[in-house]
């Protein structure tokens, strides 16, 4: 019987090397492998290029490698919301290669799906496809690393700019739930980018809410089919962190009660 389970998060991120790739499933702070990213800082492991939207917050998730130096390069496309990484970005610390939303998700997609290469029109006529956006910076403020230009090619008229898929050397997901044979089941928004890193990463871990025995999944409710999960991990449902939690001001007498619009991580 095939059996991808294993002990623990520390057991399932061992041998994780110095100077590996990882696509990092998550959006903001829904749905992130906190366990798994906790377990390779505890190892100490270093000069990770990261493959992920964003990058966490200053003191979780992703964020808690790049403070302490761990992350050399990333490839995301919304970082906004911490501010070690602006500051390791604009001292030349830190190489980031910014790409937009979709191509992100379509890159790690067509990456697991064994295609190299893809056409789209976002990024025609800008820096993205024309190339010099800052990478990385200098000691002095000039650009160190700037990105080059891609080919654009005309499709019935309208331009195109190719773009290379991505396949990092390990996924890191976490999923709601998950059988022994690593298929997985996400939970509402949780979804998000956590499919397409599993399927892109060559080796796949998997952390689990909660581990049921293979046939107990509905076959039509699994989002990602074990063959692409080589790994995984129980990890019960912990803190789930809001990333910006905004209520507006108390309303007016009569006018009936304040609106939380608080964010919650799932």
């Amino acid at each position: 019987m095939i059996n991808k389970v294993v002990a623990s998060a520390e057991e399932a991120t061992a041998d994780i090397p110095d100077g590996a790739s990882l696509a990092v499933g998550g959006f903001g702070l829904c749905g992130i492998p906190v366990a798994l990213i906790d377990a390779l800082h505890r190892h100490g492991t270093k000069d990770l290029e990261t493959v992920s939207n964003n990058c966490g917050v200053d003191d979780w998730g992703l964020g808690v490698l790049l403070r302490d130096g761990r992350i050399r390069r990333t490839v995301s496309s919304y970082v906004g919301e911490n501010k070690e990484f602006a500051r390791q970005y604009l001292a030349g610390e830190l190489e980031v290669e910014l790409t937009p939303q979709g191509t992100l998700a379509e890159k790690l997609r067509a990456g697991g799906a064994g295609i190299p290469a893809f056409y789209t029109k976002a990024g025609v006529g800008t820096q993205v496809s024309e190339g010099g956006l800052p990478q990385k910076y200098d000691a002095d403020g000039g650009v160190a690393i700037a990105s080059a230009p891609k080919e654009v090619r005309t499709f019935s008229g309208v331009d195109y700019v190719l773009e290379e898929s991505l396949t990092p050397d390990y996924g890191l997901v976490h999923a709601w739930k998950g059988d022994r044979h690593g298929n997985l089941v996400f939970h509402a928004t949780a979804m998000n980018f956590n499919p397409l890193c599993a399927m892109a990463g060559r080796i796949t871990v998997a952390e689990v809410e909660e581990l049921v025995e293979p046939g107990e999944l509905d076959p039509e409710h699994v989002h990602v089919p074990g063959i692409f999960v080589q790994r995984v991990v129980v990890v019960p449902g912990g803190e789930k962190r809001i990333e910006k939690r905004t209520v507006s001001l108390a309303a007016p007498a009569g006018a009936g009660p304040a609106t939380d619009t608080s964010q919650a991580g799932a």
